[in-house]
């Protein structure tokens, strides 16, 4: 089976001088293959300056960045990618936007359905969650662990699970299949602090 790796998810709200050496900091600690940058209340103008100050510290270490949400925002700042939610543009009108080579995942909560149409049409992942509560967003589904192995069993396509995920009760989701783990509070809230969340969620995707 494939490794699984970690996909940061920024904090909801961030300076992003003061947030550039914190992300430095955790991705220098250890494995992350992407950083998604999700202001869900920020002006289009607050967002751009985000990825102008971020992107040079996601994208100088090899990681990819994923913008939230915005197409449109993600092509013209020059981000990796973008993920969208249900109720965000279709994906079909995201690739359009994109391009062929940009990375666009798929928020699926927990339903298969979502998935397979997301995979048929050519996401690059689709993300499955919430798997635990989580204080970072109100959850629209609950998932289940088996979901994960699933999905491995029936698709190619890789899979993200996303939910309240920690160092403590993660395991779970890295046997059950899980191609990347999406973590925010998790990292940023760690008690040791990121870097050391990162390097303890490398160590538990190793074992």
């Amino acid at each position: 089976m494939a490794d699984c790796r970690l996909y940061l998810i920024t904090p909801p709200t961030l300076d992003p001088q003061a947030f550039a050496p914190t992300l430095a900091a955790a991705l220098d600690a250890g494995d992350v293959a992407c950083v998604q940058l999700r202001l869900k209340d920020a002006s289009d103008d607050a967002v751009r300056r985000a990825v102008e100050v971020l992107r040079p510290v996601v994208q100088s270490r090899d990681v990819a960045l994923i913008l939230n949400d915005r197409p449109d925002l993600a092509a013209a700042t020059g981000c990796d990618g973008v993920h969208v939610g249900q109720d965000d543009m279709p994906f079909r009108d995201a690739r359009r936007v994109m391009g062929k080579d940009a990375i666009v995942g798929v928020t699926c909560h927990d339903s298969r359905h979502l998935a397979m149409v997301a995979g048929e049409e050519g996401a690059d992942y689709v993300a499955f969650g919430a798997f635990f509560p989580t204080s970072t967003k109100e959850p629209k589904a609950k998932a289940e662990p088996e979901l994960l192995t699933w999905w491995q069993e029936m698709m190619e396509v890789p899979c993200v699970a996303i939910g309240g995920i920690t160092v403590d009760n993660a395991a779970v989701l890295v046997d059950a299949g899980a191609d990347f783990l999406a973590v925010c509070g998790g990292v940023w809230n760690h008690p040791d602090g990121p870097a050391a969340a990162v390097k303890a969620f490398n160590a538990l995707m190793a074992r």
